[in-house]
């Protein structure tokens, strides 16, 4: 009988949120209200971001968590990592825990490198000997050798990343949480990241592994939760999961093309909206087609604007009709198709929302499409991520001396 490495029952976890918008800005201002208002209490609202979850994950496998974003993946594996404590329910650990739940995380910014290692190794609870005897093959695995002495507050993202991971998958903890900080890294070192995972599910140690990129799922793991709203709908195989998944991508999507609820005044609306591939190469053009409905009823002609999101919400790209020259006519309907040839986009996930205007808003469908830019850099030369982690979007360019 396969022994687990992880029991939860009835896990919940609860917030309260503020609903005080006029919220004093002092502690003096805070004093005061209290002394002339000593009745009044401040708004609270339950917000269940776990709630009764109930699996076993066995020891030595490798477990994908899937969800859309707000799904509660990343609180359930700070839960299961002691970073935060759960409102109800148990959860029952077989070992000791290494985790990377964020770029920074276990790491003092004041320490070297080097002692940020000994830090994390005593922290788990392990002898300076034990850490040292790994130390080598963590260091030959970050590749951060010449920066051990400096602190890593002078680090790029992708070096804290790069010795976080290595500390985390290389000390001798019986299982592994990784949240999806590993798409900080560069294709070459996800790549190594997924093999030592591999392995270390391989050698007995149970990996827990949350990721948007689900052929990285497929690749390491091999079963998966996933959840919804906070709640757990599948412990099973990770097609299954990312099966539903998909589904609900596609849901929220279906759900944004419910033209009453969209925002906008609704004299023309956008009926249709597709992606030509939902992922592409970076130096791949993208194509969005879309159509727009007819209201002979409507004076005037509009135009069509599409904005390009990273995964934090941010616009990368605007790419407004009226720029190109294209007006539209709403006595038909109009079939109008997009190309962004570039700039190059970064690797990862983006969003796309649609804007039909005239002299305001008629209809803004948000979340319209989805698409994801393959990790493989179109350069010719790998280098260290501080050589492309600033500026939003990658340039097409080349030196030459004379």
């Amino acid at each position: 009988m396969t022994t687990a490495a992880i029991q939860v029952r009835g896990l919940s976890k609860h917030y309260r949120i503020s609903h005080d918008e006029d919220r004093p800005a002092t502690a003096s201002e805070a004093v005061l209200r209290r002394l002339r208002h000593p009745l009044t209490r401040q708004g609270h609202e339950r917000f269940t971001a776990l709630d009764h979850l109930d699996f076993d994950i066995a020891a030595g496998s490798a477990v994908g968590i899937l969800g859309r974003n707000g799904a509660g993946k990343s609180t359930l594996l700070k839960l299961l990592t002691r970073v935060a404590a759960p409102s109800e329910g148990q959860i029952r650990l077989h070992g000791r825990v290494g985790s990377l739940l964020e770029v920074g995380t276990g790491f003092h910014p004041e320490l070297t490198g080097r002692e940020n290692v000994f830090l994390n190794g005593t922290l788990l609870g392990m002898r300076r000997s034990e850490i040292q005897r790994r130390f080598d093959e963590i260091v030959d695995f970050s590749g951060v050798e010449k920066f051990l002495d400096t602190p890593v507050k002078r680090y790029s993202s992708g070096m804290y990343v790069r010795l976080a991971f290595a500390v985390a998958a290389h000390l001798d903890t019986e299982i592994l949480a990784i949240d999806e900080v590993l798409a900080v890294g560069d294709a070459e070192f996800q790549a190594k990241c997924i093999d030592r995972m591999r392995r270390a599910a391989a050698d007995g140690r149970t990996v827990l592994y949350v990721s948007h990129q689900v052929q990285t799922v497929t690749a390491l793991c091999s079963s998966a939760l996933y959840l919804e709203n906070g709640r757990l709908v599948l412990q099973g195989p990770v097609d299954e999961a990312i099966e539903l998944y998909q589904t609900s991508r596609d849901r929220a999507q279906l759900a944004a093309t419910d033209i009453e609820r969209r925002p906008g005044t609704g004299e023309v609306r956008i009926t249709s909206a597709a992606i030509s591939s939902p992922l592409y190469r970076t130096t791949e053009a993208k194509t969005l087609e879309l159509v727009v409905g007819a209201n002979p009823e409507f004076v005037g002609r509009y135009f069509v604007s599409c904005h390009v999101n990273d995964r934090h919400g941010t616009t990368i790209l605007q790419c407004d009709s009226r720029v190109d020259g294209l007006w539209l006519d709403a006595a038909t309907d109009q079939k109008v198709a997009l190309t962004i040839g570039s700039p190059w986009l970064k690797p990862g996930e983006y969003s796309v929302d649609l804007f039909v205007c005239s002299s305001g808003v008629l209809d803004a469908f948000e979340n319209a499409a989805r698409f994801e830019i393959h990790p493989v850099l179109p350069y010719p030369n790998a280098v260290s991520d501080e050589g492309l982690e600033n500026g939003l979007v990658l340039a097409d360019f080349g030196y030459e001396r004379r």
